[in-house]
């Protein structure tokens, strides 16, 4: 009975935070045709951060609301969520053509950075105060986001992802259903040098020249889907793009059977690259709210 209760309450909360998601029917931006969803906090900062919350393939706006607790926590540190929903019948994002793996290139990367410039525009956003974190297929268009639009996104959080342009199909367009799969990426057979990683990012805007989004990453070593491989080589990825080598690793952090890597100087709320192997863990690492809230700087 006890256990019926406390699912019943796990339910209940869900439904409310899906509940509490408004669908922005005037976003048009485009240039594909995903859904916006926002949660607006209460008592919100003026002007207020924005956190893009992105959800996992055959999953949903609403769903990732439900099984996450950024709404709630919008309300507690007053910034706006923003949830992109998915066109896919999967429910996956485009994270494998160019023109999502393009600076203003036409993709599902460009409609999310425009829901990002709505919500400055319209909802009293902060453009400085921009961050994102997502699973699985969130978690690679995570990364997609930080690569190809660092002038949006100050940091990204990442939960059992694979580096950013891992996933490029060649022929892959911004409007098919489903978006390219790239079986050698998801199976954690594609290596490359960090250099070549790093210049891969680079290629996405290629004029860019501020400073990059810190990021964090986190992945299981048990994870059957998109395989453990790729934690090594989006750390090799980030560390190049920063510039990086020197690391420090601490075992059981922040619990028992994790290992936590910061790279360079600084703490796990001012390093550039921070990342958590999760001993045993599946797909996907379960979500960690209150260090992304800290790695963003808003808790």
């Amino acid at each position: 009975m006890k256990l019926q209760t406390a699912l019943a309450g796990v339910v209940a909360l869900a439904a409310t935070a899906s509940a509490q998601l408004t669908k922005v029917n005037d976003f048009n931006a485009g240039p594909t045709k995903l859904g916006m969803y926002v949660k607006v906090g209460k008592n919100l900062k003026t002007p207020a951060p924005i956190v893009v919350a992105v959800h996992h393939c055959q999953g949903s706006a609403t769903g990732y609301a439900g099984e996450t607790r950024y709404t709630q926590l919008a309300d507690q540190y007053g910034f706006i969520a923003i949830y992109p929903n998915s066109k896919s019948g999967g429910g996956c994002f485009d994270v494998a053509s160019t023109a999502t793996l393009t600076h203003n290139g036409g993709g599902d990367s460009q409609t999310i950075a425009n829901m990002v410039k709505y919500a400055v525009d319209k909802l009293g956003g902060d453009p400085a105060r921009v961050y994102t974190v997502g699973s699985s297929s969130g978690a690679m268009m995570t990364n997609v986001l930080v690569a190809a639009y660092p002038d949006v996104f100050k940091a990204g959080s990442v939960y059992s992802g694979v580096p950013a342009g891992c996933f490029y199909v060649q022929g892959a367009t911004a409007t098919q259903d489903p978006p390219g799969w790239a079986n050698s990426c998801a199976n954690g057979q594609l290596t490359k040098t960090a250099q070549q990683w790093g210049d891969m990012v680079r290629s996405y805007y290629p004029g860019f020249n501020g400073t990059r989004p810190r990021m964090q990453i986190f992945h299981g070593t048990a994870d059957n889907t998109l395989r453990y491989p790729n934690y090594q080589e989006q750390l090799k990825e980030w560390s190049n793009v920063f510039g990086l080598t020197a690391k420090k690793d601490t075992a059981n952090t922040p619990k028992s059977g994790w290992t936590q890597t910061i790279y360079g100087d600084g703490t796990t709320t001012t390093a550039q690259l921070v990342g958590y192997s999760a001993q045993g863990v599946g797909h996907s690492v379960p979500q960690q709210e209150a260090m992304d809230m800290a790695f963003f700087g808003l808790a």
